[in-house]
């Protein structure tokens, strides 16, 4: 292969696999975060997965974004995440929750969703205020 020849392109069957990936990867980032959401140092509450959120979500974005250019495919993995999410907010069949309503649930939430939006809209808009 010389320098000006492009790269073979991947066989078609596995862009919607590495997506797929990606998506069972959110719902397995969330019950990590989930577990380690109520983590203390010492005697304070130090939920660091809840910060390490945001970033996990922002490389899944990425990972999406080097398999696909449609933008829609950005949002599969913060879709599961958030679905993830909502499932472990509610209830269980013996009434037990495994996200309380305190502020390290908001955190996650937040750190969660709004780092990797912010970096869709971004990426999305990138051209929108650029001068010509």
């Amino acid at each position: 292969m010389t320098y000006r020849e492009s790269p073979p392109a991947p066989a078609a069957w596995l862009a919607p696999l590495i997506l797929a990936v990606l998506v069972i990867d959110a719902f397995i980032t969330l019950a990590l975060e989930v577990l380690y959401l109520p983590t203390y140092f010492g005697s304070t509450a130090f939920p660091l997965s809840g910060v390490l959120a945001g970033v996990v979500n922002i490389l899944l974005v990425l990972g999406v974004r080097a398999v696909s250019q449609r933008t829609a495919a950005m949002f599969l993995p913060l879709a599961a995440w958030t679905f993830g999410f909502l499932i472990c907010a509610s209830t269980g069949p013996g009434g037990d929750i495994m996200l309380a309503s305190d502020w390290r649930t908001v955190l996650l939430l937040f750190c969660g969703l709004v780092p990797p939006l912010v970096y869709i809209y971004i990426r999305v808009n990138s051209g929108l205020f650029s001068r010509r």
